[in-house]
């Protein structure tokens, strides 16, 4: 997958879904955080994290995505307002446009479509994390069964592979917390387009979502589950659009 430059103001066809990869780190914004374009309430929450990476993360993240939608829509990234769903997933205030933001460590991904749901989830793969005990706490029987037939250094990766899939669709779906991991399943192929492969709640879910697998950056494993079928993607970095906020990464793949 490549990365594609994307000009400053992105056109999305109803059949598309764009995401943006950023790195938070390469060009941190600065201490003070007074050029950001964000909220009185993004920046109350900055300020609550307890170390400097993490509050430089968060904004350079917030600001990031800002600075992607305000491109789509022709206004300022400091204009932009937003709203929370029932479940707390987060809608622009006036445009048609969904959305999605997640990150991990330093890189990040933003998801946008029109009209259609999207969720999104990137993760670091961390072996340490990646254990037979944290499946079964989450994953659904099934899931827990074919991780253990991977091999000792697949796991990490396999492991990953399925947490970033369930965490997309549940983002998809805007359900937030009231979703548990383990009622649904999700296909473990590489190659996979299905987003569910059961639903205990409700058994047409898998004809309603597709999923892509995404590679961000070395280290990264990453899931886009989006509405409907049909849709393609567009993998674009934020060189042209996200100036002061966090730099993309420049390896081209």
């Amino acid at each position: 997958m490549r990365w594609a430059a994307e000009p400053a103001a992105p056109s999305l066809g109803g059949d598309e879904v764009h995401v943006w990869r950023i790195s938070l780190d390469e060009s941190p914004p600065p201490a003070s955080g007074t050029i950001l374009p964000l909220s009185g309430d993004e920046r109350a929450r900055a300020a609550r994290f307890r170390f400097d990476v993490d509050r430089r993360r968060f904004s350079a993240g917030r600001a990031a995505l800002r600075s992607i939608l305000a491109a789509y829509v022709g206004r300022a990234p400091a204009d932009l307002v937003f709203r929370e769903g029932p479940h707390g997933k987060p809608a622009l205030e006036g445009f048609e446009l969904e959305f999605n933001l997640s990150h991990s460590s330093e890189c990040a991904l933003v998801a946008v479509s029109h009209r259609r749901r999207v969720g999104v989830d990137v993760e670091r793969i961390r072996a340490d994390f990646a254990s037979e005990a944290v499946a079964r706490r989450f994953f659904a029987a099934a899931e827990v069964a074919a991780l253990a037939a991977s091999a000792p250094h697949e796991y990490p990766t396999a492991f990953f592979r399925c947490w970033t899939r369930k965490e997309a669709y549940v983002k998809a779906r805007g359900d937030g917390l009231t979703l548990e991991l383990d009622r649904f399943e999700v296909p473990l192929e590489v190659d996979a387009r299905r987003a569910v492969a059961s639903c205990l709640d409700d058994p047409s879910e898998p004809s309603r979502w597709e999923l892509r697998e995404l590679q961000p950056a070395s280290g990264y494993m990453a899931a886009l589950v989006a509405e409907g079928h049909g849709w393609t993607v567009r993998a674009l970095d934020g060189r042209s659009l996200v100036r002061g906020t966090g730099a993309v990464y420049g390896d081209g793949r």
